[in-house]
C-alpha cells in the first residue's frame, strides 16, 4: 500500500477548468473521502487518480512513483464503481479473478486470491452463482473482491452505495470499515453523503466548484468549520443560520426575539450584519410566549425535530431526544448553548474566529 500526493492539480476540457489547483496528502493506509455537492468535480479528481481522466496541469504521486501521465493499468489501483459493472454470463469467482486471468497469471494463484478475497467478504458460498441470482449488496461486495484480488496500493470507491436501499447502504458501510481495518490499505472514497464520510473517513476533503474548502477528520469539520459553506455540509440535519446584528460586543438575532447572543470571538465593528451558526443537535425548546411557531414536528423513535419559523421568516430545526414535542402551531422559546454557536461574515461567509 502507498500513500497518494496531489501537487496543483488542474484539470480542463478545452477552456473549461473544473479542478483548480488541488494540493493534498493522503497517508498510506488512510481512508479519505470526498465529499461536496453534484457537480464539484469529486468524481473527476477520483478519476484522474485512477487515469481515467488525463491530468491538465500539476503532478500526482502513488508512493514515490510519479503517476500524472501513467496507464491507468501501471498505477497500482482498483476502482469500486457506482454500477457494479459484472459480467452476468459468469460465476461470482470468475467475475473476481477475470482481472487476473486477463493478466496471464496461473490458475492456482488467481484461486488462491479469489479464495483469500472470498473469505474477507463472507462470499464463499455465493462463488458458484451469477450475479443475476446476488442482491445488490452482494454483488457490490463482488465488486470490492474483484479490486482485492488485484492486490492495489490504492482502492477507489466511485459512490458505491448510491444504488443500494437504505437498510443495505448502512450494511455495506458496516463491510467497507470492516474491511479497511482488515486489509489496512489506503483507500479513496467519493460520495455526496455526508453520513458516509463522517462515519467512514479518516480524513475528509470537502470540495465545491472544483476547489477544496476544508480538509480534516470528520469531527474536527464537525465542531470547527473554517466556514459556511463547511458547517452547512458536515452534520445532519443541516445547521441554522440566523441573520444577526454586532451591537455592544454581543450580536442581536432577530429570529430569537432580538435576543442578544454572546461571542466568544473578535467581532467586527458595531452594526455590522453576520451570520449566527447553531446546529440543531445544540438547541432545545420549551413552551414560551414568543414570535418563533412551531410548522411542523417529525417523531422518528429515539429522535425526533421540530421545525419552527421566525418572524423574520427564517426556518430553525431543533433535534430533540425527548419523546413528546410541542404541537403544531405553539410558540416556544429557543435555548442554546453559548460555547457552542459559531458565528461567520455574511459577506464572505467565512468563519469568524
Amino acid at each position: 500500500m502507498s500513500g497518494v500526493e496531489l501537487t496543483n492539480v488542474i484539470k480542463k476540457y478545452g477552456e473549461t477548468q473544473v479542478i483548480h489547483g488541488v494540493d493534498l496528502k493522503i497517508e498510506e493506509g488512510e481512508f479519505c473521502v470526498f465529499v461536496g455537492p453534484s457537480g464539484c468535480g469529486k468524481s473527476t479528481l477520483l478519476r484522474m487518480v485512477a487515469g481515467l481522466e488525463e491530468t491538465t496541469g500539476g503532478q500526482m504521486t502513488i508512493g514515490t512513483r510519479d503517476v500524472t501521465h501513467m496507464d491507468p493499468a501501471e498505477r497500482g489501483v482498483a476502482m469500486v464503481f457506482q454500477t457494479y459493472a459484472l459480467y452476468p454470463h459468469m460465476t461470482v469467482e470468475e467475475n473476481m479473478g477475470f482481472g487476473l486471468k486477463m493478466n496471464g497469471v496461473p490458475k492456482a494463484e488467481i484461486d488462491k486470491k479469489v479464495g483469500e478475497a472470498s473469505q474477507i467478504l463472507q462470499l464463499d458460498q455465493y462463488l458458484k452463482r451469477k450475479p443475476k441470482a446476488l442482491s445488490g449488496g452482494q454483488r457490490q461486495r463482488v465488486a470490492i473482491g474483484r479490486a482485492i484480488v488485484r492486490g492495489p496500493e490504492v482502492f477507489l470507491f466511485d459512490e458505491p452505495l448510491s444504488n443500494l436501499d437504505a437498510e443495505l447502504r448502512v450494511d455495506m458501510r458496516v463491510e467497507i470499515a470492516r474491511l479497511h481495518s482488515e486489509i489496512g490499505a489506503t483507500m479513496i472514497y467519493v460520495t455526496h453523503d455526508q453520513v458516509e464520510a463522517m462515519t467512514l473517513a479518516d480524513k475528509i476533503v470537502v470540495l465545491r466548484a472544483g476547489y477544496i474548502e476544508q480538509v480534516g477528520a470528520p469531527m474536527d469539520l464537525f465542531r470547527d468549520p473554517d466556514n459556511k459553506f463547511v458547517a452547512g455540509f458536515i452534520g445532519s440535519p443541516s445547521m441554522n443560520f440566523l441573520k444577526g446584528v454586532v451591537e455592544g460586543g454581543k450580536v442581536r438575532v432577530p429570529a430569537l426575539d432580538d435576543e442578544l447572543v454572546d461571542a466568544s470571538v473578535s467581532l467586527p465593528a458595531e452594526g455590522t450584519e453576520v451570520l449566527v451558526g447553531m446546529r440543531p443537535q445544540h438547541l432545545t425548546v420549551t413552551a414560551a410566549d414568543t414570535t418563533v411557531k412551531v410548522d411542523l414536528a417529525e417523531q422518528l423513535g429515539g429522535v425526533s425535530y421540530e421545525y419552527l419559523s421566525a418572524k423574520t421568516g427564517e426556518r430553525i430545526v431543533v433535534e430533540s431526544k425527548e419523546e413528546e414535542v410541542l404541537p403544531k402551531g405553539s410558540t416556544v422559546k429557543v435555548a442554546y448553548q453559548p460555547e457552542k454557536v459559531l458565528f461567520f461574515d455574511a459577506q464572505t461567509e467565512k468563519r469568524i474566529r
